[in-house]
């Protein structure tokens, strides 16, 4: 390893970013000249994607990897069951304020490290270099097989809201309350798989097409969210008043309490506000990462919170009997609002967007998957390591991590066809899975940084950043522990939370594989082979 590599650790970010940072005693902005292609190599990778990604597309692809438009009403069902309509409005609205916690600690550490690899590269530089092997596979682990998670229930999300858009047109029997179609578990999961497909086929694209795509995902967002929102304001015949809306949670989990019921509710917003550092692996495709993604990172949980409370607020004035829109023949109670609001054309017209917003969210949500499978087979971490980091000549995009991430998506949505409680467990071990990988980091950060010179980037919390550090430590614990807990009672194998098997089975998967013989050959973050192959 060379002497520059040997000593990256050791120098400060401003020795090599490229981006202007500010010099708060004097007042003046100075420049700072080296390259992005420079700071990866300092990093240990070299250059292979093309930086097409501008500060408008990084954003754009923040805000959609959230999605509210189309991952509130794919969640809506929990809060509103568990507490009503106030449930979902408060925990909303708390939860997005926890969660900047979390997109500030992520985004400042991913600002000194910017690689494909995200916050799983950074665990390199938070713990002594002997923990440094087993720390990186396990935080690796828990973020690849969370975001393939992730990546499966937002695309068996989107089939399930085209078969409801589906429900909705045909025809309605007013007697029964039912629709001529229902959606079967083997449609769903066609449907499911084909969005899959089809997200696998856009993550193949070549960088610039991608940027240009992703760069219309946040204002189409934006702009339907708050076009429905007025839409079904003034459509709507009878609005529930405002006390129903802002000030009465019931006990719908049936657990006797309903403070637990509205805990419940987090499940929205924390299922939502998750992949935080999805933008990261992105970064050896943006121009000025090192500040852009951090900046998008908690740019995109601002505007997402604002838009996503909205909705909350209008799904709560638009719900009418919440015990009647549970219950739709829709399969979705947002589905039914839109119907509720002025019938069938309307509410396609408003669902189609919704549908949209949230195949946009997948698109997002697999790019990121792929560019993780890519870094993690860079480091020599999976089966075939060789081929997976392989870029395609033409595309410039690593072409086999796309399509093994698009496999074992499909694979996974077939789970469904046997079971949709296990399905649902899976689903439900995204954000504990991603989370807990993000606060392990910053745990490990906190407990190690006095013995460490952990660098700083230009984006950077400076003494605000232990006490952030810790309340994003507090949040995740505290929310992971209501995501893994069952969500209604009686506590039955329909209704079991078996996202605590899943995420447990992923733990030992990760133990067993690690002492079986991964620990002989894999040593963590490879920050040495650009200069082996300058060699």
């Amino acid at each position: 390893m060379s002497e520059s590599a040997v000593s990256s650790k050791e120098k400060s970010y401003e020795d090599i970013a490229p981006v202007q940072v500010r010099d708060t005693e004097v007042g003046k902005m100075h420049d700072i000249v080296n390259s992005d292609d420079e700071l990866l190599r300092e990093i240990g990778y070299k250059q292979e994607f093309k930086r097409e990604f501008t500060r408008l597309s990084t954003l754009s692809y923040a805000i959609s990897i959230m999605g509210v438009l189309g991952s509130v009403p794919a969640t809506y069902a929990v809060p509103l069951s568990a507490g009503g309509p106030a449930t979902a409005v408060w925990t909303w609205f708390a939860g997005t304020f926890f969660s900047m916690s979390i997109a500030l600690s992520i985004a400042e550490l991913v600002s000194a490290y910017p690689t494909a690899g995200g916050m799983y590269f950074v665990t390199k530089y938070v713990v002594p270099e002997r923990h440094v092997p087993l720390a990186s596979w396990i935080v690796g682990w828990s973020n690849f097989l969370g975001q393939t998670a992730g990546v499966t229930s937002v695309g068996y999300s989107v089939g399930q809201m085209l078969l409801a858009a589906c429900a909705m047109g045909s025809d309605y029997d007013e007697t029964t309350g039912t629709f001529a179609y229902t959606p079967t578990a083997e449609h769903t999961v066609g449907v499911s798989v084909a969005i899959l497909i089809i997200m696998g086929f856009i993550c193949s694209f070549p960088t610039k097409w991608l940027h240009e795509f992703i760069l219309w995902f946040a204002p189409v967002n934006v702009i339907a969210s708050v076009a429905i929102c007025i839409a079904l304001l003034t459509l709507t015949p009878n609005l529930n008043p405002a006390s129903e809306v802002f000030g009465t949670v019931t006990d719908g989990s049936n657990w006797n309490s309903k403070g637990f019921s509205f805990m419940i509710g987090f499940l929205s917003v924390a299922w939502t506000m998750t992949d935080y550092d999805a933008t990261t692996h992105i970064s050896e495709e943006t121009k000025q990462a090192a500040i852009r993604g951090p900046v998008a990172i908690t740019q995109a949980v601002i505007i997402s919170g604002v838009v996503g409370w909205l909705l909350n607020v209008t799904f709560g004035f638009c719900a009418g009997d919440v015990t009647a829109i549970l219950g739709s023949g829709l399969g979705n109670p947002v589905a039914q609002i839109f119907y509720n609001a002025n019938g069938k054309k309307a509410a396609l017209a408003m669902w189609f967007w919704a549908i949209l917003i949230q195949f946009f969210t997948g698109c997002a949500a697999m790019l990121a998957d792929t560019r993780m499978c890519y870094a993690f087979s860079r480091d020599h971490a999976l089966p075939f390591s060789s081929t997976l980091k392989k870029m395609n000549p033409r595309t410039q995009t690593p072409l086999h991590s796309v399509w093994l991430v698009t496999l074992l998506c499909c694979l996974l949505c077939l789970i469904a066809l046997g079971s949709v409680e296990t399905i649902n467990s899976i689903f439900g071990i995204t954000a504990p899975a991603l989370d807990c990988s993000y606060m392990a980091v910053v745990a490990m950060k906190l407990y190690y940084g006095k013995q460490l010179d952990i660098r700083k980037g230009p984006f950077t919390l400076g003494k605000w950043s232990r006490w952030v550090n810790y309340v994003a430590l507090a949040w995740v614990s505290y929310v992971t522990v209501v995501l893994l807990f069952p969500t209604s009672r009686p506590v039955i194998a329909v209704n079991m939370n078996y996202a605590v098997v899943v995420g447990a089975a992923i733990a030992v998967f990760a133990l067993v594989w690690w002492y079986a013989g991964a620990r002989k050959v894999y040593v963590g973050p490879r920050v040495d082979h650009v200069e082996e192959e300058i060699k």
